[in-house]
């Protein structure tokens, strides 16, 4: 491991030198400069970890050196060296952006106690930094593969709303990525570098539902044995991904609605509101508007959620996608295997855009893993699941090693399907260009689906 880098920037000889030796005998990489000035060339050819400075020195004092260097890295630690005597100075260092300060004379263990923590510190600012631009990486429109037109209207939407503060409801099918979809918004908005937090309503009884959400008092209630903040409070400043909000219990939609409105919750056992400042974003694979017909879900709560509505479309209504996805998923099973990248079989690939996809994005993705795994140079038709055989891995206009030619229905759905996606997806011009009604077509895709 390499080591830390620490600059002393110090007038006088002596102290230079005993601090140079103190340092080294520490385990740290020493630079030394006798004026501020010499201090900033060195600050800016090398990369230094902790910088520690005199505050009375000749020419541009410590503070001076401060401002100079929080200009070329707002993230750089800086400790001042003061007199007893000097600690208002200091204090208005602090205020400047120094890490800290010590007096002289200082106690040896003391100093070298205060540079280890400052260098910790940076470590945890780089680290930081590091994780929020894989983060930003991770869910920058980028990494949402597809190309269909219902996946672009959705970026352009989530474009939009990303950096306001409205009320999020995305719907779909499970599996279809409406967490990714969730955190794509965080992620672009400018509450990116605080918490995303993400809860499952349909995972807890309502009693420890309202506890996890809300927070609770100590002794409340049995097993509460200390205050607890929820997450409306522990996402503050960020956001709070309310997965599968259909499940959540009446008695608990009520405080819910009350919380989006009044921008405030009460913790259990308390009656004292606590206000909160956190974006929420909704998801549902129900369809919510039923729900509400049945008494199941309160329609004042679907309209405070549904402000801005994206749907994603099942994997089956945006086939175009699945190529690039396909390929997407064997590259990072690759990456997860540690092993070459593989091709996908032509006869593969036919079968996989195929594929009714009832588990969409997440079963495709386990159907891709399975496959890399259980292939040999290519991912081919045998390695892939028996549902996505049968749905077909042969090419309307060809023959596989064996003289197999597909059936006429086989053919009439492969042409069909490439219709459907030629069209993006509109099923009305794909109805005119295939020359029937639209009640057949929809007749045959349901029945594709069921194959």
């Amino acid at each position: 491991m390499a080591k830390q880098s620490v600059l002393v920037v110090e007038d006088e000889e002596l102290m230079r030198s005993i601090l140079r030796r103190l340092l080294e005998d520490s385990g740290y990489q020493v630079f030394t400069a006798d004026s501020s000035e010499t201090a900033l060339e060195v600050f800016s050819g090398n990369d230094i970890a902790v910088t520690l400075t005199d505050i009375k020195m000749a020419g541009m004092d410590g503070l001076q050196l401060l401002d100079r260097i929080k200009t070329k890295d707002p993230e750089a630690m800086v400790i001042i060296m003061t007199a007893y005597s000097s600690v208002d100075s200091a204090v208005a260092a602090l205020r400047k952006g120094a890490y800290d300060y010590v007096t002289k004379p200082f106690v040896n263990e003391d100093l070298i106690q205060t540079i280890k923590n400052a260098s910790l510190q940076r470590e945890l600012f780089h680290e930081n930094r590091a994780l929020r631009r894989e983060l930003n990486r991770q869910y920058s429109f980028t990494e949402i593969i597809g190309q269909s037109k219902s996946l672009q209207q959705i970026f352009a939407v989530v474009q939009k709303v990303a950096d306001t503060n409205a009320t999020v409801l995305i719907r779909g099918e499970s599996g279809t990525g409406k967490e990714l979809i969730a955190r794509s918004i965080h992620f672009n908005s400018g509450r990116a570098a605080k918490p995303f937090l993400a809860v499952n309503c349909g995972a807890l009884p309502g009693s420890l539902l309202e506890s996890e959400l809300f927070g609770h008092m100590k002794g409340s209630f049995t097993g509460a044995i200390a205050d607890k903040k929820g997450l409306f409070r522990s996402a503050s400043g960020g956001t709070l991904f309310l997965d599968e909000i259909g499940e959540m219990p009446l008695p608990l939609q009520v405080k819910l609605l009350r919380a989006l409105q009044e921008h405030e919750v009460t913790p259990v056992g308390s009656s004292v509101p606590v206000k909160f400042d956190t974006r929420i974003i909704a998801a549902t694979n129900k369809d919510l508007e039923a729900e509400v017909t049945e008494n199941r879900f309160r329609e004042d709560l679907f309209y405070r959620l549904n402000v801005i509505e994206i749907l994603i479309a099942p994997l089956r209504e945006r086939r175009d996608d699945i190529p690039l996805l396909v390929r997407h998923f064997a590259a990072k099973s690759a990456r997860n295997q540690n092993a070459e990248e593989k091709n996908v079989a032509n006869d593969a690939m036919s079968a996989l855009v195929n594929c009714a996809w009832q588990g969409n994005v997440r079963e495709l993705e386990n159907a891709i893993e399975r496959a890399f795994i259980l292939s040999g140079d290519e991912i081919d038709l045998a390695s892939l699941p028996p549902k996505v055989r049968s749905a077909g891995g042969h090419s309307y206009a060809s023959l596989d090693a064996a003289g197999f030619r597909p059936t006429l229905e086989e053919t009439e759905r492969q042409y069909v399907m490439e219709i459907m996606a030629a069209v993006e997806n509109d099923k009305t011009d794909a109805a005119k260009i295939l020359g029937i009604d639209l009640s057949t077509l929809y007749r045959k895709l349901k029945r594709y689906e069921d194959i």
